[in-house]
């Protein structure tokens, strides 16, 4: 039987890369050799226990994680469509039943049944040399779309339903919590379609690279400034920041939520009402990955400023750990290549 390496997580801060079996494409899959693979916030909390999946009975040790990413097709089976061979792509996290009304109607993303790949249902993740993906998951990567962003097509594509959640019009003023990936690809995304775009984070050196990247409106939840906001965007991980979310938008907009902490967030559905504002939650990425893809490739947003340093398989333990290698970037993202 063929093997390949992956980092194979066993319990909370217990993990090591593990020769396991190559993947073998099932009926309407593809096999990918993976390329580039990003850590974001859900694979930390695997890595630490904290995420909600473990404790619910969607997900659990041990687990191959890894659902931001892009490759190479190298194999499929029978039934799909031979074209994809060689073909340079990315792909949805959310895999659906199919057959409910969820997934008829478009919204596979939420499912009852869904697989999430690396992250729930036991659908091994791209932290390895190859993944099996779905074909109907797939997204062709133009070569203008490179390695570095092909793997932040999926964290770009929920940045990008946060804005079209925020429903602005050019000239209009968003504010947007957090200055991790997601919120600074939030900003991202809003200032290309002429929204003045303002950032709310904590540290001076993460404030310090949303400045670089050409955002002068960043501040501290003590410096704010009194304007109206037509939006707010909660991309960060704080319990205290949806209720200011609400303080802080215009009666009659909207307020949309991203971002999970660790504990539950309360707000004040009375201020909800009596301010008539709409809240909106967005899960996953699906109906954004597309967009995400034509952005980039037309150069709207460049998500590779985010990417503080790309580094080896053997090297995944310490990026979830949130130990940062030697001569990283400001940016806010880790990649792994798990061909090295």
């Amino acid at each position: 039987m063929a093997t390949m390496r992956a980092y194979v997580l066993t319990g909370p801060g217990e993990g090591s890369v593990q020769e396991v079996p190559a993947p073998v494409a099932a009926p309407g899959e593809v096999v990918v050799d993976v390329e580039r693979v990003g850590v974001c916030g859900t694979d930390v909390e695997f890595f630490t226990g904290e995420m909600a999946y473990l404790h619910q009975g969607h997900a659990r040790y041990p687990i191959r994680l890894g659902h931001e990413w892009c490759g190479v097709v190298s194999a499929m089976a029978d039934d799909v469509d031979p074209a994809w061979w060689g073909r340079r792509v990315t792909g949805d996290t959310m895999i659906g039943c199919g057959h409910c009304d969820r997934c008829t109607s478009g919204r596979h993303n939420v499912c009852e049944k869904r697989y999430e790949i690396g992250i729930r249902g036991g659908f091994p993740g791209a932290l390895a040399e190859q993944l099996a993906v779905p074909a109907s998951a797939l997204l062709e990567l133009p070569d203008a779309v490179d390695d570095t962003a092909g793997a932040m097509v999926e964290p770009g594509g929920n940045a990008l339903r946060c804005v079209r959640a925020a429903a602005l019009a050019p000239g209009e003023r968003a504010l947007v919590l957090g200055t991790g990936t997601i919120g600074l690809l939030v900003a991202e995304f809003a200032r290309g379609l002429g929204v003045e775009v303002h950032l709310l984070g904590r540290h001076e050196p993460e404030l310090g690279f949303a400045r670089s990247l050409g955002f002068t409106g960043v501040w501290t939840a003590s410096t704010v400034p009194p304007l109206p906001w037509h939006a707010v965007i909660d991309a960060s991980n704080g319990p205290e920041l949806p209720a200011l979310a609400l303080e802080l938008v215009e009666p009659g907009r909207r307020i949309v939520f991203i971002g999970l902490s660790g504990t539950p967030s309360l707000i004040d559905t009375r201020t909800l009402a009596l301010k008539d504002v709409t809240a909106v939650g967005i899960l996953a990425a699906s109906p954004g990955l597309a967009g995400t893809v034509e952005h980039y490739a037309a150069g709207d947003v460049d998500p590779r400023p985010l990417v503080a340093a790309t580094v080896g398989l053997d090297r995944a333990g310490d990026v979830l750990a949130g130990r940062r290698p030697a001569g990283a970037g400001p940016g806010p993202k880790l990649h792994i290549d798990p061909r090295s």
